[in-house]
């Protein structure tokens, strides 16, 4: 039986939570809405399907349309998972090659609903989206209202750690946990979607561990020599030296430090930030070697994060809401973290 791993306390950057809050008390305080970034071909074997649900999760969606059409699941694409409590509006890509559309104008489930189709000449693929706009309303907020404007205020300026957020690991880490007891029984084998998602577990609390050492040290926002820096097209280079025009872009927002998504390959960073990369591989070895034995490839995540079109006002004198959009990859309850306990 896998028991729960409480997961680190890691490090916030700018201090205690300020406000305590409700959120999710009905799916409608926590809207998202998909930023596809690109337009469609109009043609092609892939119909994507612009749906909104309510009350269900991306997978059961999914599920659900494949046995409704008559599909394997394999033939559906989708950017993220999306989750249950909420009001959520996602693309989902159906691979549907010399067949007709189906009927997609009214589905039998409630909660769900598709607003618009279109072909397109490839499959939607994890992670393929600009990013996400959130709508979130938070209720019954306990706080000084303008130490909370403040932080926000902070927060929309300077950015937050990007770390991964604790969806990411399971309910009360319970996918971390079941990833180590994986590991320790290396001839055990898993079905595909549980292989992925133990892996992606034990890699985000790695980088999750170094990006807390940076902030503990004050460096997340910072280039320093040997740092590996990551372009806003996502384009990686490292720091050898630091002059005025790399300082300015990193000031203005072009650059990012970064950190490590372990896998096979050597460090590429040097100096300092190599250092710390290390002493998070050396302190868990079995899982830095389960994901080389997995065949993981190292990668790069920028440390820090950005929110764009953040927004907020009171509805009340105790109910929040707040709008802001981020990049694919990126977790709301990591900018959350930084001001409210919720």
């Amino acid at each position: 039986m896998v028991t729960s791993t409480a997961l680190p306390e890691w490090a916030r950057a700018w201090g205690a939570p300020v406000a305590e809050a409700r959120l999710k008390t009905q799916p409608a305080d926590f809207k998202v809405v998909e930023q596809l970034g690109y337009e469609l071909d109009g043609v092609g074997e892939h119909l994507w399907l612009w749906l909104e649900k309510t009350g269900h999760n991306t997978e059961w969606v999914v599920n659900a349309l494949a046995k409704h059409w008559q599909l394997p699941p394999k033939a559906f694409g989708y950017a993220g998972k999306k989750d249950r409590q909420a009001v959520t509006q996602q693309w989902i890509s159906v691979h549907l090659p010399g067949r007709a559309d189906p009927d997609w104008s009214s589905l039998p489930w409630e909660g769900v609903r598709v607003m618009t189709a279109k072909r397109h000449g490839r499959k939607l693929q994890t992670g393929g989206l600009a990013g996400n706009r959130f709508e979130l309303c938070l209720r019954d907020c306990q706080g000084d209202r303008t130490e909370i404007e403040q932080r926000l205020c902070r927060l929309a300026e300077e950015g937050v750690p990007n770390y991964f957020g604790p969806q990411r690991f399971g309910k009360a880490g319970q996918n971390l946990a079941a990833a180590t007891a994986w590991l320790k029984q290396p001839r055990k084998r898993l079905p595909r979607h549980l292989r992925g998602l133990y892996l992606s577990a034990l890699r985000s609390a790695l980088f999750n561990d170094v990006l807390s050492q940076r902030v503990q040290h004050g460096t997340w926002q910072q280039a320093l020599p040997g740092d590996v820096l990551m372009t806003q097209t996502g384009g990686c280079f490292v720091a050898e030296a630091l002059d005025e025009a790399l300082c300015q872009r990193m000031a203005d927002g072009a650059l990012s430090p970064t950190g490590l998504l372990s896998g096979r390959g050597a460090l590429m960073t040097q100096g300092q930030p190599r250092d710390w990369e290390q002493s998070v591989i050396a302190a868990h070895p079995l899982w830095q070697n389960g994901l080389e034995k997995a065949g993981m490839k190292q990668a790069r995540r920028a440390l820090r994060l950005f929110a764009s079109e953040m927004a907020w006002q009171w509805a009340d004198e105790t109910t929040l809401k707040l709008t802001f959009a981020l990049p694919a990859g990126s977790y709301a309850t990591t900018l959350l973290r930084e001001w409210v306990q919720v």
